[in-house]
């Protein structure tokens, strides 16, 4: 019924705003891994009552992206480097799954023709970014590519779950990305920019492709972290 539906809704809304906007704060380097706050500083950041925030920093406590402490409220999660290439070899284990199912299956979903041209063009915006060194523009993009790319899958759960690990994996290294730029470093040329390259292998139906690009994907984004970290 209205009368109960509606509040529940409405709630759940917010609570997902809140967390999608904290989420971007962490992104945008805002929010720095190790920085605490409560859930009454950001129910009054965001002019909102207390219930979805706190049900929002759950959510993303529960996606590994803060930490809860009993008596001091929530705080960014530190990742580690070692966090961040298990993610990698996380994220590249799915993504192979995901092309063989393409490629084998996708006759059988119909003509994924149009599907992955929508999916190219987030790819040509991700890979312009990259090369302009446009941090921001290129998480947005490169955010939107994969969930677009693994949609196609057809499997919700997933294509979320490598959401989440992207999402994951660039809030461990926007942190020595932005570090690095702040100090006077230039990120033109230096991020990955091949978003193209794997739509094409898919669309002609070669997964040993698509494999060898990510694979190059995975051990670019390693070493310049790893470099970036010792710096």
């Amino acid at each position: 019924m209205p009368g109960t539906d509606g509040p529940a809704v409405i709630r759940s809304t917010l609570r997902q705003q809140i967390a999608d906007a904290l989420r971007d704060e962490v992104l945008a380097g805002r929010l720095e891994p190790g920085q605490e706050f409560t859930v009454k500083e950001i129910a009054e950041q965001y002019g909102v009552s207390a219930t979805p925030v706190r049900e929002a920093l759950v959510n993303l406590t529960a996606q590994g992206l803060l930490d809860a402490d009993q008596h001091r409220g929530f705080r960014v999660h530190e990742h580690t480097l070692d966090d961040y290439r298990g993610m990698l070899e996380a994220r590249g284990l799915v993504a192979d799954g995901i092309f063989r199912d393409l490629v084998e299956h996708g006759a059988e979903r119909g003509d994924m023709g149009d599907a992955l041209l929508s999916v190219r063009r987030r790819g040509e915006e991700a890979a312009r970014a990259a090369c302009a060194g446009d941090l921001t523009v290129l998480i947005g993009y490169d955010l939107r590519f994969w969930r677009e790319l693994s949609a196609l899958f057809g499997n919700p759960y997933l294509s979320e779950f490598l959401h989440r690990l992207r999402v994951k994996s660039w809030v461990c290294a926007v942190t020595h990305l932005r570090r690095w730029s702040e100090n006077g470093g230039d990120l033109r040329g230096t991020l990955w920019s091949r978003h193209t390259e794997l739509v094409d292998a898919l669309v002609h139906r070669d997964p040993a492709a698509a494999h060898a690009i990510v694979r190059e994907y995975n051990a670019h984004s390693l070493a310049l972290i790893e470099r970036l970290a010792a710096a």
